[in-house]
C-alpha cells in the first residue's frame, strides 16, 4: 500500500521514477545511491522528534487534566460548605468583652517562607483562576487538544513517506563520457556534467559519516573555483556535483577518475556539441597543355569512330 501511495505521488509531482542515463555507452552506464546508513539516520532523527512531540501531547494533556479536576473538586467543596450564620455574642461576668491585646511578634524570614508555602496551598492561587474560569474555556481546550492528536497521527505516514522517497530518489549515474546527479522530490535537482569540463574529484567525510561509513565525493567542473565552496549567493553552485553519503566513496572516485582518463586519451569530445567542419577547396589540376589538347582530339576520334561503326 505505502508504494503505491509513492508511486501515486511521483506521478501526481510529475517526477520521474528513474532520470535517463546521460551520454555514454549503454554498457558503461554505472549507478550508485545515498547508502542505506544514511536512510537509518534520517529516520532515527525523524523517531526522535516524533517522540519529543508525543511526549509533548502526553503532558499537556495530563496538565489540562489535572485542572479541570481540581476546578472540580474547588466547586464541589464550595457548594457543600454552608454559609456562616453571624450570632451575637454576649459577655459573661467571669470573661471580658474585649480580650487583651496580645504583644506583636515580628516574623522571622522562615516563617514567611513558611507562610508563603501555605498560602500556595490554599485556593487563592491557580485553583482560584480555575474556578472562575467558564466551562465553554475548557471545551475549547479540549478540542483544540483532540485537533492536535489527529493532526499527529495524520503526519506520521505523510512524513515519514517524505523522508523515505528523499532517500529512494537520489541517483547517481556514470558513463564513460559523462555523470548525472539527481535528487529531491518537491523540489527535482537534476545535474549532469560532461568528461570534457571535469578538473576536480575531491571525497569529504565528517566524524558522524566516518561512524556510518558514508562519504561525500564533489567533483568539481571548469569553472567551478571561484572559492565560494558548495553554495554561492545562496544557492549551490552550477559548477559542483556532490554524490552525498555514498558508501564506496573511493570506489566512485576512482571510477571517475579512470574514465575520465581514458576519455583524455582518446581525444573525444563533447558528444552533444555540433562540430563544422570548414570544407577544403578543390585542389586544381595542372598539367601540361599540348598533353590536354592531344587527349581533347584522341576523344573527339573515338567518339566519330563509334559513330561510323553504329
Amino acid at each position: 500500500m505505502f508504494e503505491g501511495v509513492c508511486r501515486w505521488l511521483l506521478r501526481v509531482l510529475r517526477v520521474p521514477p528513474q532520470p535517463e542515463p546521460p551520454a555514454g555507452a549503454p554498457e558503461s552506464v554505472r549507478i550508485f545511491r545515498a547508502g542505506r546508513n544514511y536512510f537509518r539516520l534520517r529516520i532515527t532523527l525523524w523517531g526522535l522528534g516524533q517522540f519529543v512531540a508525543l511526549v509533548a501531547i502526553v503532558f499537556w494533556f495530563l496538565a489540562l487534566h489535572f485542572v479541570q479536576n481540581e476546578r472540580d473538586r474547588a466547586l464541589e467543596q464550595a457548594r457543600a460548605t454552608p454559609a456562616p450564620v453571624p450570632a451575637a455574642v454576649t459577655p459573661t461576668p467571669e470573661e471580658p468583652a474585649v480580650k487583651p491585646a496580645e504583644p506583636a511578634t515580628t516574623a522571622t524570614p522562615s516563617a514567611k517562607r513558611k507562610k508563603h508555602r501555605n498560602d500556595l496551598r490554599t485556593p487563592n492561587d491557580w485553583r482560584l483562576a480555575a474556578v472562575g474560569t467558564p466551562d465553554w474555556v475548557f471545551h475549547l481546550l479540549w478540542g483544540i487538544k483532540l485537533v492536535g492528536i489527529a493532526i499527529y497521527l495524520v503526519q506520521l505516514p505523510v512524513t515519514y513517506g517524505i523522508r523515505k522517497l528523499d532517500y529512494e530518489q537520489r541517483w547517481y549515474i556514470v558513463t564513460d563520457r559523462s555523470l548525472r546527479l539527481r535528487s529531491g522530490v518537491w523540489s527535482l535537482r537534476e545535474m549532469t556534467m560532461s568528461f570534457a569540463n571535469l578538473q576536480q574529484i575531491t571525497v569529504a567525510q565528517g566524524p558522524l559519516q566516518r561512524l556510518l561509513g558514508l562519504a561525500d565525493v564533489k567533483v568539481q567542473s571548469a569553472g567551478g573555483g571561484t572559492g565560494h565552496g558548495h553554495y554561492q549567493h545562496g544557492r549551490e553552485s552550477l559548477h559542483t556535483g556532490h554524490f552525498q553519503d555514498v558508501e564506496h566513496a573511493e570506489e566512485i572516485r576512482d571510477l571517475i577518475t579512470e574514465r575520465l582518463r581514458k576519455f583524455r586519451e582518446t581525444g573525444l569530445g563533447d558528444p552533444d556539441e555540433k562540430h563544422h567542419h570548414v570544407t577544403p577547396p578543390p585542389v586544381p589540376i595542372t598539367g601540361d597543355f599540348a598533353t590536354l589538347t592531344a587527349a581533347k582530339e584522341l576523344l573527339t576520334e573515338a567518339k566519330a569512330l563509334r559513330e561510323a561503326l553504329g
